[in-house]
């Protein structure tokens, strides 16, 4: 089958519209770096868009009816909203499902150290990543300190223009002949991946206390680090066990190549998905069946936790949901997720010409070819694989043509190279339809990835087609 490039067939209109969608796309991921700023800046629009709190609902018995508008997050890392539809809930919901972790590095819960005349903070990676894409790079640190009386202490510092940045330092060349002989995997260890977060020594006045057993020049760029940290943000060195630290690469998301054509950004994977989403739920007017978007955490690590799609977060919010519009039964709730539709909307792996040989080229998706439907994915012989049925199919097919929606079919690179997984297969488990849709990237994991402005609002579009339809 032809496929052809989005660019070629856009009015003027869309491509305005595609420009000025993105520009909103990239403040959304300057704004979310993390799974607790994505909520921040998701709650923000919510908000604004007239959606309320299911928690305080609850709280006050409260009911609910058909136009309601209502979201409910968990432990500041997932959300699930909804737009309450005219047909019954047991009639099945329209689901969106995305993730908004992403790789990365975690600061240790006792992590900083000195060594031989630098300060350093202990870090663990997060999720799949190549670990000598993060050396020599400026590195951007943020999250949250929960001290002991309870107050949170925000953290964000490398991304202002005038912010210090950190990094992880790489062996030069000229001294590299052995690390250059290694394994791609082992050409930086996991445990080489600290930042170096200082190199100046407190200097002590004289009279002041001593601190180390009495020897001032003992960890005393550590120290320093110590009381910039105190006076800056009132934090000390305890808190670090209670605190939830990321880094992550410093830096807006930027337009890239001379057309302008693409975004290049930390965290595509998977919140091109996550926004072009929530722009599709807010986008619902009046749907029949109930409109629904999850943004999940943990996806990166297995889903586990009780942030991740493993949880029972979206079944129990579901219960909540169907008590407060007055049919909530056990039988009610199972009838509900499995008479459900569902796109889990994450990103897939574009083609990409330098490493043509991982990819089977009749079926792997092109950038600038629209939204990415993915039958199946999993490992070799889709082992772990949602493998989506052809009825549904079908229908998404109708659907998308109706509204003009530009989109493509792939896999997830060669038989037997590679492999991935989604949360499809997890929603999947209550019997109802689900497949994965979502925008094909480059340098997928990477700290900066690469996405088709194009492909992104064609998401955008597609998901907010499938919201309406009446599957």
């Amino acid at each position: 089958m032809e496929r052809k490039n989005i660019w070629e067939s856009c009015s003027k209109k869309q491509l305005s519209e595609i420009e000025s969608f993105a520009q909103e796309y990239r403040a959304f991921l300057d704004q979310g770096k993390t799974e607790r700023e994505c909520i921040k800046t998701t709650l923000e629009r919510l908000d604004a868009a007239g959606y309320r709190d299911l928690d305080k609902l609850i709280g006050k018995k409260g009911t609910l009816k058909t136009g309601d508008k209502v979201y409910r997050v968990w432990m500041n890392k997932t959300v699930i909203a909804f737009n309450l539809g005219s047909a019954p809930l047991e009639a099945g919901l329209n689901i969106l499902g995305a993730h908004i972790d992403s790789p990365r590095l975690d600061i240790k819960q006792n992590p900083l150290y000195e060594e031989d005349g630098l300060a350093y903070l202990d870090t663990h990676y997060y999720g799949g990543v190549k670990k000598y894409q993060w050396v020599a790079i400026p590195l951007a640190l943020h999250g949250v300190v929960v001290k002991k009386d309870g107050s949170v202490v925000e953290i964000n510092i490398g991304e202002a223009a005038d912010d210090p940045v950190f990094f992880v330092s790489d062996l030069l060349p000229h001294l590299a002949a052995e690390q250059m002989e290694k394994k791609a995997n082992k050409v930086i260890e996991g445990e080489a991946l600290d930042i170096i977060v200082g190199n100046r020594p407190l200097v002590l006045d004289k009279g002041s206390a001593k601190k180390d057993d009495g020897d001032p020049a003992k960890n005393a760029i550590k120290n320093n680090i110590l009381d910039i940290l105190k006076n800056s943000h009132g934090i000390a060195e305890e808190d670090f066990i209670s605190a939830e630290l990321e880094v992550v690469p410093a830096g807006c998301a930027r337009e890239a190549g001379l057309d302008r054509s693409m975004v290049l950004a930390y965290g595509q994977d998977d919140r091109v998905c996550a926004y072009t989403g929530l722009a599709a739920l807010l986008a619902c007017k009046k749907p029949k069946r109930t409109a629904c978007l999850i943004l999940a955490d943990k996806e990166e690590i297995g889903s586990v936790g009780a942030t991740g799609m493993h949880s029972r977060f979206v079944e129990n919010t579901l219960a909540e949901l169907l008590n407060l519009a007055g049919s909530y039964s056990e039988l009610t709730l199972r009838r509900a997720l499995a008479a459900s539709a569902m796109l889990s909307i994450d990103v897939g792996a574009a083609y990409d010409p330098f490493y043509k040989s991982s990819f089977e080229k009749r079926n792997a998706a092109m950038l600038g070819g629209g939204v990415l439907l993915e039958k199946y994915g999993g490992h070799r012989g889709k082992s772990g694989s949602n493998d989506a049925n052809a009825e549904y199919l079908a229908y998404l097919r109708h659907i998308f043509e109706a509204a003009g929606i530009r989109f493509q079919t792939a896999e997830h690179g060669k038989v037997d190279v590679g492999g991935g997984g989604t949360i499809a297969y997890i929603l999947a488990a209550y019997g109802m339809d689900v497949v994965d849709c979502g925008v094909p990237l480059l340098n997928m994991h990477a700290p900066w990835e690469a996405a088709s402005k194009a492909d992104i609002y064609e998401a955008k579009r597609a998901y907010a087609a499938f919201l309406a339809g009446v599957k």
